[in-house]
């Protein structure tokens, strides 16, 4: 085995938590070369990781959007990028038209992805030589591990690891703070997964009198809007400027405990081995929650409203020794 691609486009959150398929593909095979292929927008994600060999991405969220010739040249560019090795294999772990299509342009004769059922979109089977097994009874990120073993003839063996390093920032966050921070991740891309926000502010009152001081990013006019009331009544917290990607996960990297809803920066948290807890409220937190003991844990059942005493017992627990402090006895909160 001397080199595979990895398919998996978007979106933020499940790109990350497809990344420890590369530790077990170069755990199997040493030696092996491991490329991977993403949108633009997100392929600044995956070089960062320290396990990818070669990123080849093309803007395609970007050419849906605008129909613009310089990005439809960029696409054109990376297919001859794409093209410039022959692989061994080809692993399409998002299973949808875009990524079939890339699976297909590249240079193999063993391309394996989803049965039709597990597909996203089931026209992608059209650029399969070989198929996953039925999809395992697992959380959906060991199952993307499982089915790569299956297509490449190893078994999965140990923890996920994410090998992840976010660039050293100009100046490091929260310098100046002695306080531990706690970022709130509230915002989400559906209305119907967000938690309320006097939640939020009963979780953050509960953590400023714990020491800790609160910093709410946000990505659109409107999620400045919602971070801008929670923050007015939480002391001491600060609604953070608009920031990149990179910025928001170097911000990540500095923090001493992260919360938020199922969205692809809390999943980066859990990557980069911060204090985590995610709030599942429309979402499965079996399918697509993360856990890691007295570090990382999800709350909800994806149906109902967690209730803020969830989110604080959780809080407490991924700051259980012998993994971090002991927190401080949470007082009553309504």
């Amino acid at each position: 085995m001397n080199r595979v691609l990895i398919v998996k486009v978007t979106s933020l959150g499940d790109i990350v938590q497809a990344l420890p398929v590369v530790a077990d593909i170069k755990r199997a095979f040493p030696g092996v070369q491991v490329d991977w292929a993403a949108d633009e927008a997100f392929a600044e994600l995956v070089h960062w990781s320290e396990s990818v060999d070669r990123v080849l991405c093309a803007p395609l969220r970007r050419f849906k959007k605008a129909r613009r010739w310089s990005d439809f040249k960029a696409i054109w560019s990376s297919i001859a990028e794409l093209r410039a090795h022959r692989y061994d294999f080809i692993i399409d772990i998002h299973g949808v038209y875009k990524s079939a299509i890339i699976a297909f342009l590249a240079r193999s004769s063993r391309r394996i992805g989803y049965q039709s059922q597990d597909l996203g979109e089931r026209g992608a089977a059209f650029a399969y030589t070989g198929r996953f097994g039925p999809r395992p009874q697992c959380n959906a990120w060991h199952g993307m591990r499982i089915s790569a073993g299956e297509a490449l003839g190893y078994e999965v063996e140990g923890p996920a690891l994410y090998n992840l390093r976010v660039p050293e920032p100009a100046s490091q966050p929260f310098a100046s703070h002695s306080a531990p921070v706690a970022a709130f991740f509230h915002a989400t891309s559906k209305d119907d997964k967000k938690w309320p926000l006097h939640h939020w502010v009963a979780v953050g009152r509960e953590l400023a009198e714990r020491g800790f001081r609160v910093v709410l990013p946000w990505g659109s006019a409107g999620e400045r809007a919602e971070a801008e009331q929670i923050a007015a009544q939480v002391p001491g917290s600060t609604v953070l400027p608009k920031m990149s990607v990179t910025e928001i996960a170097q911000m990540i990297d500095a923090c001493a405990l992260v919360v938020g809803t199922d969205t692809g920066f809390v999943h980066l948290a859990h990557a980069l081995q911060k204090r985590t807890v995610m709030i599942f409220v429309a979402t499965s937190p079996s399918h697509c929650g993360v856990e890691a003991p007295y570090r990382s844990t999800s709350i909800g059942d994806g149906h109902s409203v967690p209730p803020v005493s969830a989110a604080l017992e959780a809080i407490d627990y991924v700051h259980t020794e012998p993994h971090g402090f002991a927190m401080q006895q949470r007082s009553d909160v309504a």
